[in-house]
């Protein structure tokens, strides 16, 4: 479970074909104190586990599966991703339960400017978009963010320059795919209706 909070943007070290996927190298400096092989961490909101730590970089087995579902597929050698590590007993949850499991993936369609906001607009599937609200959650590339609104086939969240800053999203072009993560909370009560109303 993680809050979609980021603590860190890292660099992509090495990226090495496996039977089952590839092997994912990341260089997450600071974090590395406290973390073991076995911890589940968030890169760009897909929950990963660390197989290895050599120094300052964690090393991650990402399958086929996870590849073709999320833009994790698309990462090269220097790539910037977003960090979160996974949410302690005790800790504060300042964004929203975010499971690290990725519903699917959005194109950045552009960028706006409104009365100050910075907006982001984000294309998406339709069946994605249906299960949004105005002013809900939503985590994107691992950041819990709010939707401002909603149209036919594209989404805005309005951002602000502290994220623009130490996430990935103030880096990325128009163009660019995210990884999008649906509200917990709203996909287990929309399951809950569809299943006692026979959906």
């Amino acid at each position: 479970m993680f809050t979609g909070i980021i603590e860190k943007k890292a660099r992509i070290i090495a990226i090495r074909p496996q039977p089952a996927g590839v092997e994912l190298a990341v260089e997450i400096g600071e974090l590395v104190e406290g973390t073991r092989p076995g911890d589940s961490i968030a890169v760009n909101g897909a929950c990963l586990t660390v197989s290895e730590l050599s120094g300052a970089a964690a090393t991650f087995d990402v399958v086929h599966e996870t590849l073709r579902r999320t833009n994790l597929g698309s990462l090269t050698p220097g790539s910037m991703v977003n960090i979160e590590r996974a949410l302690r007993v005790g800790d504060r949850l300042g964004g929203h339960f975010v499971q690290g499991h990725v519903d699917g993936v959005g194109t950045i369609a552009r960028r706006s400017r409104s009365g100050g906001e910075h907006l982001l607009h984000v294309a998406a599937p339709r069946a994605l978009i249906e299960q949004m609200i105005e002013k809900g959650s939503v985590a994107l590339d691992g950041v819990s963010l709010t939707i401002a609104a909603l149209g036919e086939e594209t989404f805005s969240i309005a951002v602000i320059p502290f994220t623009l800053e130490y996430t990935t999203l103030g880096d990325k072009p128009d163009g660019s795919p995210v990884n999008i993560e649906l509200d917990m909370i709203r996909k287990y009560v929309r399951r809950f209706l569809g299943t006692s109303t026979g959906r």
